[in-house]
């Protein structure tokens, strides 16, 4: 882990030239590394994956260069770092469990071509050891996410998107800068890789009992009934999370910040009470609804009941102003509602 290192392959006429061709594609990258953040932003939050954040970069000119200089058996590792460096544009999401890893690479590889998708973790595991954990989908240079940006500068074929925990995130970050940011003298080696090893083990130990108080909580949190709050008529964030939680038990959760997003639409259509929302939701069949919509993961709980709004209120739940920024996506899913006829949602409509 911390010992042995690479050689370098010497400032070559061709690697100064690569080097050189990449500074100034840098500022480049740079933004499509930001594109496809945002879009990756737009496609979790419209799947409702819960996720802590999402990073973005172009790599820098430095980590460039060093990289390409890199040697295996004496020969270069990246022959033409210009095309071979899959990294150059990056983004990374930090999720809280390990499942959501996995829901998020489906609803990525859902929508994009994936040229090549490794499990570092299970790579790791399969050699009986502990250690860096990711999961790292090369994906499509597409225009879903490219929008009008030229990729003419660009030689590699596609960007590279990390998936892992929190915890998982955390080991990387300081293993990542104890090696390479550090001067570790080799007789300590040995003991610092061990004790690399064993937080990787704790760490996958943490990362299993969250997933189990999560999946606990899900099935044990009651539809709460809380005290209103006369300031403010929209349902509380922490209110709604319980009742959806008791409603839909096999949903998972969502982000913090939607439940208070769909609360203000939910204030919108006039619901201030889960008394109402509640007599509302009888009348939709949750499962039709997600075996209309097709997932292909376990969709969070917000999304089921944005689900559950739009069959209900069609038209009128487009309009919101809180929907402003989605309707394109909002149509297209119920275009999926329509597609076997009306949706099985409610046995009557909501009243204006």
């Amino acid at each position: 882990m911390l010992a042995g290192t690479q050689g370098d392959r010497g400032d070559s006429a061709e690697l100064i030239r690569d080097v050189s061709a990449y500074a100034q594609a840098q500022p480049h990258v740079e933004e499509l590394a930001r594109r496809l953040a945002a879009w990756l932003t737009i496609v979790l939050d419209d799947a409702g994956i819960n996720y802590q954040y999402i990073a973005w970069r172009g790599k820098s000119v430095a980590s460039f260069s060093a990289k390409a200089t890199k040697m295996a058996d004496g020969k270069p590792l990246y022959p033409h770092p210009m095309r071979d460096i899959t990294d150059q544009i990056g983004a990374r999401i930090i999720t809280y469990v390990t499942t959501d890893v996995a829901a998020a690479a489906d609803v990525i590889k859902d929508q994009l071509g994936v040229a090549d998708d490794k499990d570092l973790g299970l790579a790791t595991a399969s050699e009986g050891r502990f250690g860096y954990v990711s999961r790292h989908l090369q994906v499509a240079l597409d225009p879903l996410w490219l929008g009008s940006a030229s990729t003419e500068m660009i030689q590699v074929p596609s960007a590279q998107v990390q998936i892992r925990t929190v915890l998982q995130h955390a080991w990387a970050e300081f293993e990542h800068d104890i090696r390479y940011k550090g001067t570790v003298p080799p007789e300590l080696a040995p003991d610092l890789d061990r004790r690399f090893t064993l937080a990787a083990g704790l760490l996958e130990l943490a990362d299993r009992e969250f997933e189990v108080i999560r999946d606990r909580m899900r099935e044990r949190l009651p539809e709460a009934e809380p005290e209103a709050d006369a300031s403010d008529p929209r349902i509380g964030n922490q209110e709604l999370a319980g009742f959806l939680t008791g409603h839909y038990p096999d949903a998972s959760w969502s982000r913090t910040d939607h439940y208070a997003w769909i609360s203000g639409l939910l204030l919108e259509l006039g619901i201030t009470s889960l008394r109402e929302l509640g007599g509302l939701l009888r009348g939709v069949d949750s499962a039709a609804l997600s075996t209309r919509m097709g997932y292909k993961y376990p969709p969070g709980a917000v999304r089921c009941l944005d689900d559950a709004l739009l069959a209900l209120y069609g038209t009128r739940y487009l309009g919101l102003h809180g929907n402003a920024h989605r309707v394109d996506s909002l149509l297209a899913r119920q275009e999926k509602l329509r597609e076997v006829g009306s949706p099985p949602a409610a046995t009557t409509a909501p009243t204006e």
